[in-house]
């Protein structure tokens, strides 16, 4: 269950809409092109873990990389929002990781496969604590930092966003019926890397509480 802290707001987790290459940064490092729209895969509830628990490497996986994310949750639903009305749908805000069988995910490209596989083992959506969405200035001004073993690995700011909450939010309620509990998250940083059994991975940001996991 999803609980907003200083408000009665209980939710089960829905949908998880992830946003890939939303950081032109991010992009270059994956060798691929910054988007004209944004890009949309989903992942199951049941690859959600939270703060202090343990992502599990898959046996089908070498590969298993870490992605810092800003996380929204939808308290509003709604079909065709407004991007000037988008944000009184976002309730609050969470630090997440996108784990991703990097692996995986070149066979499925090579062979023009879609990604779930590779996004959608159970534990590879790590999620921390959430914080009102009134207790957040600008959510478009927040640092967001990832360190494995006390090593910082990834810093970045959604100031850097190609998409801001607004538009991804907007955009995907153009495809989707957005419910209360639907979780988005919005695109990683540059800095991804490879994590190994043993890893502690402890993801960091502005006016948000500390997301902790262990990798085994």
């Amino acid at each position: 269950m999803i609980t907003l802290p200083t408000t009665d707001t209980t939710l089960r987790p829905g949908k998880l809409l992830c946003i890939g290459r939303n950081y032109a940064k991010h992009a270059a490092e994956m060798k691929s092109d910054v988007p004209d729209t944004p890009m949309v895969f989903l992942k199951p509830s049941t690859a959600l873990v939270r703060s202090g628990g343990t992502v599990e490497l898959p046996p089908q996986s070498q590969e298993v990389h870490h992605e810092l994310e800003l996380v929204a949750v939808i308290t509003t639903g709604g079909k065709h929002i407004a991007q000037e009305d988008a944000m009184n749908h976002v309730g609050g805000y969470a630090l997440g990781l996108d784990m991703t069988a990097r692996d995986v995910q070149q066979q499925a490209k090579d062979r023009r496969h879609p990604w779930s596989v590779a996004k959608g083992f159970d534990t590879f959506a790590p999620l921390g604590a959430f914080v009102p969405a009134d207790s957040i200035a600008d959510v478009q001004q927040l640092t967001l930092s990832l360190s494995v073993n006390g090593e910082t690995r990834q810093r970045g700011t959604t100031a850097d966003m190609i998409f801001s909450v607004a538009e991804l939010v907007a955009y995907c309620s153009s495809v989707f019926t957005l419910e209360p509990g639907d979780l988005l998250y919005t695109g990683t940083p540059e800095g991804v890397g490879p994590v190994q059994s043993g890893d502690t991975l402890i993801a960091s940001g502005t006016g948000l509480p500390s997301l902790e996991v262990q990798v085994r």
